[in-house]
């Protein structure tokens, strides 16, 4: 490998080390859960291999333990996934020229995690590489599977996961992300406005889909203020 490339894949690494630290106790949280619901090791590490989202495998096992029909858990777990849709084509703003297999090979390593990286790295005009860029979705992958893998091997060891704090890794990893992409003030505007929305939801007694539909009306008034603002500028 020469100099340039092991220099972009290590910047791929340093991007995803942050999403590593996240993904192992979250996969271990995962390994955990899903060996004391009765689903076997094996299948519980394919997950990771094949599914790679962490909110759809916990909701795989919640409805698992329930005693859920397969076409159920099917459908559940493809709409909550249905936002990496979305999200790969946001991200395709700046995978132009790209061949359609390199584009749905980079769109298979998409998570919440190394999608806010590539984006908020774009945005700032860093050079897209495709090392790069494949190294962190592979190593972010990786740390979870990780996680995972020690979660369901060592899952006797643990009786319940929420002592240990575990449940709080992700929300805070998602809580730096967003910090990163608030490159604006109508950014910050939109992610307070959610924030507001998604918490008045909830008590007013919307609890399954209120970040669902409070992440829907921030979205939809930054993007009307986003167009009120660029027509403002004559851009339009």
């Amino acid at each position: 490998m020469s100099t340039a490339s092991t220099s972009h894949a290590l910047e791929g690494i340093r991007r995803a080390i942050p999403i590593v630290l996240g993904y192992l106790p979250v996969g271990f949280a995962f390994g955990v859960l899903a060996v004391k619901n009765g689903i076997p090791h094996g299948i519980a590490i394919a997950m990771s291999f094949l599914m790679f989202s962490g909110s759809g495998q916990l909701m795989f096992v919640s409805m698992w333990a329930a005693g859920a029909s397969a076409l159920s858990m099917t459908c559940a777990v493809g709409i909550v996934n249905l936002r990496y849709l979305l999200q790969s084509a946001a991200e395709s703003v700046w995978m132009g020229g790209l061949s359609r297999s390199i584009r749905f090979l980079l769109g298979l390593g998409i998570s919440d995690e190394t999608f806010a990286v590539h984006v908020t790295a774009l945005q700032k005009g860093w050079e897209r590489n495709l090392i790069t860029l494949f190294t962190c979705n592979h190593v972010a992958q990786l740390g979870w599977i990780a996680g995972t893998v020690l979660g369901v091997f060592c899952g006797d060891l643990v009786s319940d996961v929420r002592p240990l704090g575990l449940d709080y890794a992700l929300p805070a990893m998602f809580l730096a992300l967003l910090v990163l992409q608030c490159i604006s003030r109508l950014h910050a505007f939109c992610a307070i406005l959610t924030l507001v929305l998604s918490v008045g939801l909830k008590y007013a007694g919307m609890t399954s889909w209120n970040i669902a539909l409070a992440t829907i009306l921030g979205a939809s008034v930054g993007c009307m203020l986003s167009f009120r603002e660029t027509r403002g500028n004559g851009h339009v």
